[in-house]
């Protein structure tokens, strides 16, 4: 995420700073490495930077090399029936977490999940969005996405075919009870997703948002449990009122004549719900009972990362068990119907589901590992390692000669300030890139620099999680770093930020 467009950050050839410049420093802090009070530049000791570039733009440090698992779905999302945590898309630094962290919980029946996100997550807007808003339930908006109205389109159409055998005298009218149905359907997967929302709420875990979509429901936790009882209790709770409302829809049964309309529609929701109770505690990633085996195996390791290794790989199994045995179960009529009135594109459609499902299943498993190497490494995201030495600038400095000091001290950004050393602004490395090198000593840095806000000032003590949230609150390309007396400590460039998440992704645990 070069959020700068291009790099070009001013620096000397070797990225040393043993050269000090004339000038009174602006509020430098003494105790800075490299600096002294009779110095004009600020930030970290270039061992503590990050790749280096030159005034040209040049990259002449390392490069991080590429995470060859970086990749994930946003939290991404997680659907039919399997509750879990999908992730935030990375590679670049999964944007994530979304750039925060943050936890998702998809399935037909909905789940419970956490996750982390790297720096991208600026972008993303306050709302979060993700189609229509029906509601904001406890604080928390419920939004139904696009690809719902598909799903609740086939329920229609397969629920119709079975009313027409059970209760043929309908007609066209069992289309209208079917529409019924499916939305009735996925007001009990909401009701699931809801579980998980309230559990974490009281465990004051934000959630930012519910979404229903193709194959179920996403509950997107932000932060993890911090417990292993928690994690348990929060993936359980979907699952337990999936039951409940089987139970529910039971008893409700009972007064009802069984080949009505009425009678059709609660033993449907009795059994549907059912199913997501069952399939979700399957004791694998991404599902809730995978979420729970997590939660079993870090209370006997007292690591969190051992429960994931262990209840990630056991969703890769079942993903492979669901894509070989859901098509067999089918053929040899286990789940119901007889196999002679299985035919050819019965066939293909279970083998098509059972792809999907599988698909899934793998891919929030393996999204689940990520995540957890993310939150091993958050902590070693800390503002003032990244950090790049600054040099201050008043408002008129040619920008050729304002490249000229940053060069000599081994500076690599520019911080604008007044004549009583206060920071006004930043110099956007972006707009250093675009001006052509022949026109550089007739532009002034004020007209490159971005105008600090109040969101723009971290302090060099942050790290990891609370980093990134920072980042997020207000999204810019650079950021001035301070100590908390005050004083400039450098600039903090998105893009380096971007740079040591990656590099994070890629080392092992």
């Amino acid at each position: 995420m070069d959020e700068s467009g291009g790099s070009g950050q001013p620096r000397s050839g070797n990225d040393r700073a043993t050269d000090r410049h004339e000038g009174q420093p602006p509020r430098t802090d003494p105790s800075h490495p490299e600096a002294t009070p009779d110095t004009t530049g600020s930030g970290p000791a270039p061992e503590e930077q990050a790749p280096a570039e030159d005034v040209h733009g040049r990259d002449t440090g390392a490069k991080p090399s590429d995470a060859s698992d970086s990749s994930g779905s946003s939290d991404g999302s997680v659907s039919p029936g399997v509750s879990g945590t999908p992730d935030p898309p990375a590679g670049r630094a999964p944007a994530a977490p979304r750039g925060r962290t943050e936890a998702s919980s998809g399935n037909t029946g909905g789940g419970a999940g956490t996750g982390a996100g790297g720096p991208r997550g600026p972008r993303r807007p306050k709302d979060p969005g993700g189609g229509l808003l029906m509601g904001r339930p406890f604080g928390v908006p419920v939004y139904v996405a696009p690809s719902w109205f598909l799903v609740a389109a086939l329920i229609t159409w397969v629920f119709g075919g079975q009313l027409d055998r059970v209760l043929p005298e309908l007609g066209a009218a069992r289309y209208l009870v079917s529409l019924f149905f499916a939305v009735a359907f996925y007001a009990s997967v909401l009701v699931h997703e809801l579980a998980h929302t309230v559990a974490a709420l009281r465990f004051k875990l934000p959630v930012r948002r519910i979404q229903l979509q193709f194959f179920g429901g996403v509950s997107e936790i932000e932060k993890e449990a911090e417990t292993p009882g928690r994690e348990f209790v929060l993936a359980f709770v979907g699952p337990l009122l999936s039951l409940v409302l089987a139970g529910v829809f039971y008893l409700a049964m009972s007064p009802v004549e069984p080949g009505t309309v009425p009678g059709v529609l609660l033993a449907g929701l009795m059994i549907s719900n059912l199913i997501v109770a069952a399939f979700n505690l399957l004791p694998g990633l991404p599902l809730d009972g995978g979420r729970m085996l997590r939660a079993v195996v870090w209370k006997i390791t007292g690591t969190p990362m051992s429960g994931t290794v262990a209840a990630a790989w056991v969703g890769r199994a079942l993903a492979i068990a669901v894509l070989i045995g859901l098509p067999l179960l089918t053929q040899t009529g286990a789940l119901g119907g007889d196999p002679e009135d299985i035919g050819g594109m019965d066939t293909v459609t279970d083998a098509l589901l059972a792809a999907i499902l599988a698909a899934i299943i793998w891919t929030g498993a393996g999204n689940s590992l990520r995540m957890a190497r993310l939150r091993e490494h958050l902590p070693e995201l800390r503002a003032r390692a990244l950090t790049r030495r600054a040099v201050p600038v008043e408002t008129d400095t040619p920008l050729s000669e304002a490249l000229r000091r940053a060069n000599e001290v081994g500076a690599r950004a520019l911080v604008v300030v007044d004549a009583e050393g206060e920071p006004l602004s930043l110099v956007r490395e972006a707009a250093i890139v675009g001006v052509p090198e022949h026109r550089r000593p007739w532009v002034a840095v004020s007209g490159l620099a971005q105008d600090l806000t109040e969101g723009m000032r971290v302090s060099a003590e942050l790290s990891g999680e609370e980093l990134l949230d920072v980042l997020r609150a207000t999204p810019a390309t650079e950021y001035l770093v301070v100590e908390d007396s005050g004083a400039i400590y450098g600039v903090l460039s998105a893009a380096d930020v971007e740079r040591a998440f990656v590099r994070a992704m890629a080392r092992p645990s």
